[in-house]
């Protein structure tokens, strides 16, 4: 199978918006494990005053993510796919989160300026057709110290994992993605997993495009060796969170 890329893909989400979050909500460690994430990026204190950028939000959980580790922060929220912006904008939301229609791979002088004091995203990274370049960018717009954080399917390495991975989603996530009519998505939710990187590679992903401190950190349950946080941050001067 070959994977979706680009406007095929923003396409398979925009269709998928509708049955989306009912689909992920099956899932017991979905909205905990990314909000755990979240948390790992270390925003300390409320938030007040610091900007944050949520990369690939899809319909909202890494925002409402993000909106629970830092409630006063300045959070701007963007997408790629017009359908799952479109759901994710028209949940309730304070004034501090506003949402961008952009992809991650043409974010700085287009629709997203300004410095960042941390980027978050979750399940993007396979998503994109040059992540090296993506992470490029993210550090662009990264203040000094200022923080990364991603939430990611990536693979320890083992057998074991590859084959509970390829058992969820043959069980699981395809026959549910089938009966919603978005059957080729979550084909590519499968495949795509196989054929990125594992969690140390993409941990020298990180390293490789200048992020320092770079952790790598399981998540508990049955993703656990499948699911991970990475953590970094831009070269510089702390931002003192």
């Amino acid at each position: 199978m070959t994977l979706l890329r680009d406007a095929e893909l923003s396409a398979a989400f925009d269709r998928a918006a509708v049955s989306y979050d009912r689909l992920v909500a099956a899932d017991p460690g979905y909205h905990s494990h990314v909000r755990r994430s979240a948390r790992r990026l270390g925003l300390a204190d409320d938030g007040r005053g610091r900007r944050l950028l949520d990369l690939g939000c899809g319909t909202g959980a890494s925002t409402a993510a993000l909106l629970a580790a830092a409630p006063h922060a300045d959070i701007v929220a963007v997408d790629a796919s017009p359908g799952m912006l479109e759901r994710a904008a028209a949940k309730s939301w304070p004034r501090n989160v506003s949402f961008v229609h952009a992809p991650a791979e043409r974010l700085v002088g287009e629709a997203v300026r300004g410095t960042f004091d941390a980027v978050f995203a979750a399940y993007l990274f396979r998503n994109v057709g040059d992540p090296d370049g993506v992470l490029a960018r993210v550090r662009r717009l990264l203040a000094p110290g200022g923080r990364i954080g991603v939430h990611e399917y990536t693979l320890a390495g083992g057998r074991t994992h590859r084959a509970l991975w390829t058992a969820v989603c043959r069980t699981l996530v395809m026959p549910a993605g089938r009966l919603a009519g978005d059957g080729p998505l979550y084909r590519h939710l499968w495949r795509s997993v196989l054929e990125f990187d594992t969690a140390p590679a993409f941990a020298g992903r990180l390293r490789r495009a200048g992020f320092t401190g770079v952790r790598a950190l399981p998540l508990p349950g049955w993703q656990t060796g499948i699911c991970h946080t990475f953590v970094g941050r831009a070269p510089g001067a702390g931002t003192g969170f």
